[in-house]
């Protein structure tokens, strides 16, 4: 969840923004780039195919190099300038048989999916009596010889929120769950799905093992597999399990970032960086995870183009390697850190309609402020006194400094099917998608045009 902003600049900047005035009327420019984008195709075209013609793109695997590929190709025939990618290595974990079946007292088998780097069970699998845990904190507190030698089970149910906030909670059970579970002696550990469907599919997503802890096989059933199993071990009896996950870990496997740029009239201006990523989990096509957010990007740099040379040179940072950790924003920072960046913006929670606008800009940066505000009003999008916060392919732009704004996307279905099979095309909203795109061009118009001085080089 983000930090609200606090001190004499956010009094002026909500004073700004919130107050009416006649001078905060949006300029002649917003109006037409928004009426433009509101029927732009690009995004879609986009989106259409690279999820048809790639499909999943898991980081550092050849349907990843295949996406950048495409996405250079796509790039160069839509007009951008220095369109390339740039390779990095990277430690790739790979999927194997995902299964598990209840052997009493109720046989039946269970849906579920092995969260990234998890460890792996032998061919044959492993059996184990389930130890059940209603949240992360009662496994946290459970005594080692509770969990030792069993599986751990950590409901830890998530609701669903506008803004995603939920995520940061709930996500606790993937993200510390696996280690905590491992520390106490467990041979392995089942998560609830964290996402808010109820369908029969499993939300994969990755965890990092904590430094010094032995991996142990680790998988999200789907909500109802999770439902059904805690109404089995509601009735009182011993619960067995036999859990098969193999999966392995490769080394210095290649993977990479996709550059385009929309070039500046001033260098000395600096870059606005508008990311996303380009790689998926391997379970759905990676539709609203991340394509859109790719499709958003390139499509409303090119609405800024068409309007005429902007002051600032727009590059557009499809990054790999996200879901496993943001590799590729490490790699792309340590290469371009020291460039003068102007501000940084990321699409990467879907592409329902944006509703609300927050901002990270310097102090004396509040006209700017107010005229994105105003640019944005009339697509239904209000300015918040939120702290912009970026997300996690700006993620070392943001924590060296560089300005941000986060046009804040309606998440309210989106963990429905983050990180699932469901994560496909016939999800994508054409008519919320072109929203995004018209949101994002109002913004990158004005920033890049912006007579302030921006940015920390």
């Amino acid at each position: 969840m983000q930090k609200i902003r606090s001190g004499p600049l956010a009094a002026l900047l909500l004073g700004s923004i919130f107050t009416p005035t006649f001078a905060m009327a949006a300029p002649a420019d917003s109006m037409a780039i928004r009426d433009a984008a509101l029927a732009d195709m690009v995004a879609w075209d986009f989106t259409e195919g690279l999820t048809t013609e790639v499909g999943p793109r898991p980081a550092g695997t050849q349907q990843e190099a295949r996406a950048r590929d495409w996405a250079v190709a796509k790039l160069k025939a839509l007009g951008f300038s220095n369109v390339h990618a740039e390779p990095y290595t990277m430690p790739v974990w790979v999927r194997g048989r995902d299964e598990a079946k209840i052997l009493s007292p109720y046989p039946q088998n269970l849906v579920l999916a092995a969260l990234g780097n998890s460890g792996s069970t032998s061919d044959k699998g492993l059996e184990g009596e389930v130890v059940y845990f209603p949240t992360i904190a009662d496994l946290e507190a459970a005594p080692a010889a509770s969990v030792k030698g069993k599986i751990a089970f950590v409901s830890h149910g998530m609701e669903a929120t506008q803004d995603g906030s939920s995520y940061g909670y709930f996500g606790a059970a993937r993200r510390q769950g696996p280690s905590i579970a491992s520390k106490k002696g467990a041979i392995a550990i089942l998560i609830r799905s964290i996402g808010t469907d109820h369908h029969r599919v499993p939300h994969t997503g990755v965890q990092m093992w904590a430094p010094g802890v032995t991996p142990i096989p680790a998988a999200a059933l789907s909500v109802p597999d999770a439902e059904q199993l805690v109404r089995m071990i509601g009735r009182g009896q011993p619960v067995k399990l036999h859990l098969t996950l193999t999966s392995k870990m490769l080394k210095d496997q290649p993977s990479g970032n996709v550059f385009a740029e929309i070039p500046g009239s001033d260098p000395a201006a600096g870059i606005v960086v508008a990311a996303c990523h380009l790689d998926s989990w391997d379970q759905g096509t990676g539709a609203i995870d991340d394509a859109t957010g790719c499709g958003i990007a390139a499509a409303s740099a090119l609405q800024v183009a068409k309007s005429g040379t902007p002051r600032r040179t727009i590059r557009v940072l499809m990054a790999g390697a996200e879901e496993v950790g943001g590799d590729g924003a490490r790699a792309y920072f340590k290469a371009h850190g020291a460039e003068k960046h102007a501000l940084a913006i990321e699409s990467d929670f879907g592409a329902d309609r944006v509703w609300r606008v927050d901002f990270k800009l310097p102090q004396g940066h509040e006209a700017l402020a107010k005229q994105i505000a105003a640019g944005l009003a009339p697509l239904g999008v209000g300015a918040s006194g939120q702290e912009a916060g970026g997300g996690a392919d700006i993620a070392p732009l943001v924590k060296a400094g560089v300005p941000v704004i986060d046009l804040q996307q309606d998440g309210t279905r989106y963990f429905d099917l983050h990180h699932t099979p469901d994560d496909t095309l016939d999800k994508v909203d054409p008519v919320q998608l072109r929203q995004n795109v018209a949101a994002w061009a109002v913004t990158l118009n004005l920033v890049a045009n912006a007579s302030e001085t921006l940015g920390i080089n």
